[in-house]
């Protein structure tokens, strides 16, 4: 039977009862509509937001070295490229892009990658350059205009040694390509301007070139996309990006030099003799995809197909490349997803959070594209489904804020004039097996100017294209790769 209280007798205990009671089922209707409106968690914005200084966003002028948990003889120090720890704009500070430069760069890279993607898609046969010595005879090879894969803007750097005696050699590194490639003497056709010295094989007494009739020269196809090509006996390589940016030259082997005890002799590489585009005075790039060419594959037998790196919060500071399993015990691994694209990294993105709170996104979305993490791709691409409704969402818990024109490819930004420091809802992104990554707050908003910031997110153009996990919402966090593993770790605190 239900009771019914009676505040009819005792007045002075009668008042004091109710007016308690009364309190009581006040607080307690509150606190039931705090959490209505919070997803479920009382004052849930609280512990939810991080309260950031503006300038905190913004690129210092002087390098600050971090350190970070995962170091070994096998670490090399990784720096941005367009960042004061870099060499290559230390001393010239005028080839520094613009932001809508390299965000243009950047969304072609994500097409082009999303295109290679597409089985679908159509390739041109273009007129291109075999070698001969120093002559270049013209010949017809399958290299596609569009698509291609984008170095985009090739933000992080890495130096390693190469060749008898060693020369050091400043390398974009990349997940989403594998064929590590530099630029060398003589020339023969095209060489950029870059920092590092050009490396001369003739200087080198354990190099050499790879025959035309080797199972090594047919590997280019898979590592590079298209067939090799042949000059007199030598295997020639190319290799175009989906900026028109490309790489031709002699497939070769040499002695790579991750460090001091680490060395690896026949080491496959594309030793350019034509090279243009937009690689910056870097001396070339670092493949770190999942073919056999390779750097990855090629150091399996020391290594276990088993690398970590950690990119800093800002381009003013520096983070690490480390080969090998390295001491990140705070990593949470997902496994990483079955894909046709066997050079690309795919992964499972189940769902993301803002603010504490779950966003309405069924699954089926980010299934139904698939999604890669990129070191080389900036900004995380989304289907557009997804990206509207976290746009939305990032949005209404900024609404103290006024809105700010859109810039290039993000249009969910915020006018930040006669403010020093600024409060922004968490982003948490959850992987497959669970696995929840919270990003830095640098990987959640970009500064346009020093009262202008934009949301670190781009829709793609359709829900089909596949997603790109990029490398700013990777700040801070030791990503590992354990590719015999199958698996991808992410741990907080890799480095600053």
């Amino acid at each position: 039977m239900a009771s019914t209280l009676h505040c009819s007798f005792f007045p002075f205990v009668k008042f004091l009862f109710c007016s308690s009671l009364l309190s009581i089922l006040v607080s307690i209707c509150f606190i039931e509509k705090s959490n209505a409106l919070e997803g479920g968690k009382a004052n849930s914005q609280l512990p939810h937001l991080h309260t950031l200084q503006i300038s905190s966003l913004l690129p210092a002028s002087v390098c600050s070295h971090s350190t970070g948990s995962s170091k070994t003889q096998s670490t090399l120090k990784v720096f941005h490229r367009h960042g004061p720890c870099s060499k290559h704009t230390r001393q010239n500070p005028t080839t520094k892009p613009l932001l809508a430069d390299l965000l243009s760069y950047d969304q072609s890279r994500a097409k082009s990658i999303q295109a290679r993607l597409n089985f679908n898609s159509n390739t041109d046969n273009i007129k291109t350059t075999t070698l001969n010595k120093n002559k270049f005879i013209d010949r017809k090879a399958n290299l596609p205009v569009q698509p291609g894969i984008s170095l985009g803007s090739g933000n992080y750097l890495v130096t390693i040694g190469l060749g008898t005696p060693t020369k050091t050699l400043s390398l974009i590194f990349d997940t989403g390509s594998d064929l590590t490639w530099t630029q060398c003497e003589p020339c023969a056709r095209s060489c950029y301007t870059q920092k590092d010295p050009i490396f001369n094989p003739a200087s080198s007494s354990s190099y050499s070139n790879i025959s035309c009739s080797s199972s090594q020269c047919s590997q280019l196809t898979s590592a590079t996309g298209n067939d090799p090509a042949c000059s007199s006996t030598t295997c020639v390589y190319g290799i175009q990006y989906g900026d028109q940016s490309f790489s031709k030259g002699f497939f070769s082997k040499d002695k790579l030099t991750i460090s001091p005890t680490d060395v690896f002799p026949g080491f496959l590489f594309g030793c350019g003799q034509d090279n243009q585009g937009l690689f910056g005075r870097t001396s070339g790039l670092l493949g770190l995809g999942r073919d056999p060419l390779s750097v990855v594959s090629q150091t399996a037998a020391k290594y276990g197909r088993y690398f970590s790196y950690c990119l800093p919060s800002t381009s003013s500071s520096t983070g690490h490349l480390t080969f090998g399993k390295s001491s990140a015990g705070n990593a949470k691994f997902t496994p990483f997803a079955s894909s046709q694209g066997a050079s690309f990294y795919f992964i499972e993105i189940t769902s993301i959070y803002i603010g504490g709170r779950q966003l309405s996104i069924s699954e089926t979305i980010f299934k139904n594209s698939g999604t890669i993490i990129d070191s080389g791709t900036v900004i995380t691409r989304l289907p557009p489904t997804a990206y509207s409704t976290m746009s939305a969402a990032f949005k209404q818990l900024m609404k103290k804020y006024p809105s700010a024109p859109a810039y290039s490819i993000l249009d969910t930004c915020f006018d930040f004039s006669g403010y020093t420091s600024v409060s922004i809802p968490t982003v948490t992104f959850e992987f497959g097996g669970g696995v929840k990554v919270d990003l830095h707050p640098n990987g959640i908003l970009v500064a346009i100017g020093k009262t202008q910031a934009c949301l670190a997110f781009a829709g793609n153009g359709d829900d089909t294209d596949v997603g790109i996990f990029g490398n700013t919402q990777q700040k801070t966090l030791e990503v590992v790769y354990d590719v015999a593993g199958g698996k991808l770790g992410f741990g907080a605190g890799g480095c600053k």
